[in-house]
């Protein structure tokens, strides 16, 4: 049974699509049917990406079509409730597509410039739901020592491996030594940021990174 309130929430706020912005039916869970057919699916014997540093690259999406609207809608629409869908997707390519024990969940974080102007750290909110969905702990591992053009501006793999070297470290303190640890971003394209932020968690003695993405380019 609906509440009155739920209901009236329901009316002014409807729940839409992540992806196309629909509204969403009743009976439609997280997105709607049309995107779930449609949506760029990265399939199983697809999953494996190299990229520096990581044992392994996933992503349930490939970075297309609507796919990277529903990112931009994430990112730059105020939409930090998707989360919860997005992060769920995420968890479920994990255990789908990597075999290997886990002990830790962490990020790539934003810097406090860009934190400030958009108000929420993107990957940290996936990467607690991906914690919550697999029931792994969420621990904060990085800083972003200084604030970088944003990847998606700069055109080519040089430029974005450029613009990120030496902009991550670890938190003073943390410890990884043998830890097997899954780093969460939003987007994985030339890799870039998440063989920085590997080569942090490595250094201080991760002994396995696998990279997460909600999406990643071909």
């Amino acid at each position: 049974m609906i509440r009155p309130l739920a209901l009236l929430l329901s009316l002014v706020y409807p729940v839409r699509c992540p992806f196309c912005g629909r509204v969403l039916e009743r009976w439609e869970d997280g997105m709607c049917g049309a995107c779930q057919r449609a949506l760029p699916w990265v399939e199983p014997e697809e999953a494996r990406q190299q990229v520096d540093g990581c044992a392994r690259c996933l992503a349930p999406l490939w970075y297309r079509d609507g796919a990277r609207e529903g990112v931009r809608r994430y990112k730059f629409q105020h939409g930090r409730g998707h989360s919860r869908l997005f992060g769920a997707l995420m968890a479920q390519c994990l255990a789908r597509d990597w075999a290997g024990p886990v002990d830790l969940v962490t990020w790539a974080p934003l810097s406090r410039k860009r934190l400030r102007a958009r108000g929420y750290d993107q990957a940290e909110l996936l990467a607690r739901r991906v914690g919550e969905v697999t029931g792994l702990p969420v621990i904060p591992t990085l800083e972003k020592r200084r604030h970088t053009r944003a990847q998606s501006r700069l055109g080519t793999e040089q430029s974005r491996r450029a613009n990120v070297a030496g902009a991550y470290d670890c938190l003073p303190g943390v410890e990884l030594a043998g830890k097997r640890v899954v780093l969460v971003d939003d987007v994985a394209t030339s890799g870039a940021t998440l063989a920085q932020c590997a080569a942090c968690l490595r250094a201080a003695g991760a002994a396995c990174v696998v990279a997460l993405t909600l999406a990643r380019a071909r």
